[in-house]
């Protein structure tokens, strides 16, 4: 099957730029950060041809399962990284948000690969706005959480070689300040979906329950940024502990915890 050999080849790509990003950390050798950079945009453009084979041969967008969701999660978050990478010129932060793309990658290569007609829930335009905001929230979050590990590396190792804490800490805020919309039209458009697929805008399924924990979290970090003005370990502590809600909130629900979600597994 095309798709799936393409997804293998990408993760393959992915993995040799993980290997790259690692010992460019190790090395400090722009060269390595070179290739880091087309490698990761090779396994980008193989993922790409992947998604848009599934998307041909199944004529919708690849949202309706685990296997769907996750590679275009993957994708996104690689999607992202390469864009702060080239804006922002923080080549570390490919150490910690590569290998999140690769395992995310990796794990839906050996899921179910079969198409198979959606399930009434999932025939709504609704799945498209939900899965899609999702997608970005979801992947600028991971570039925010990969930033905030490098500063609590800089913080408790004193790793002269990294980029300073403050400026770490400030693009943490402010990819957490750009997703924080996106994860609030996943809830709202949720909530739509929702009321049209059951009947009711919320009745505390599990996963709306974490959806809504994750958001509390990130609505606290800004208000802790904003209004109480606090920087450094206890804001990014925050990130991170963000981040693994937002983790939780996609996987660990699904396996977890049953609920009307549980057609994701």
């Amino acid at each position: 099957m095309l798709e799936a050999s393409l997804l293998i080849y990408a993760v393959i790509a992915y993995l040799s730029s993980m290997a790259s990003y690692f010992m460019y950390i190790s090395f400090r050798n722009e060269g390595i950060s070179t290739a880091a950079k087309w490698l990761l945009i090779c396994g980008f453009l193989l993922h790409c041809v992947s998604i848009g084979h599934r998307i041909a041969a199944s004529g919708r967008l690849p949202f309706s399962n685990l296997y769907e969701s996750m590679t275009s999660f993957a994708w996104g978050i690689v999607l992202i990284y390469l864009i702060v990478e080239i804006v922002y010129k923080i080549k570390e932060i490919g150490a910690i948000a590569v290998p999140v793309a690769f395992l995310a990658t990796l794990y839906a290569s050996t899921l179910d690969k079969s198409i198979e007609p959606l399930m009434p829930a999932l025939q709504s335009n609704w799945l498209i706005a939900h899965v899609g905001v999702a997608i970005i929230a979801y992947g600028i979050f991971a570039i925010s959480f990969g930033a905030a590990v490098l500063y609590m590396l800089k913080e408790y190792f004193d790793l002269k070689w990294l980029p300073d804490k403050e400026k770490l800490d400030e693009l943490t805020y402010k990819l957490i300040a750009l997703a924080f919309p996106f994860l609030t039209l996943v809830v709202v458009t949720g909530a739509v979906w929702a009321e049209q697929a059951w009947g009711t805008y919320w009745s505390w399924d599990p996963k709306e329950t974490w959806s809504l924990i994750t958001w509390l979290i990130y609505l606290g970090y800004l208000h802790s940024r904003l209004v109480l003005k606090w920087k450094g370990k206890v804001s990014v502590w925050l990130a991170i502990i963000g981040f693994l809600a937002v983790v939780f909130t996609y996987l660990g629900v699904s396996f977890l915890l049953s609920g009307l979600h549980s057609y994701t597994q």
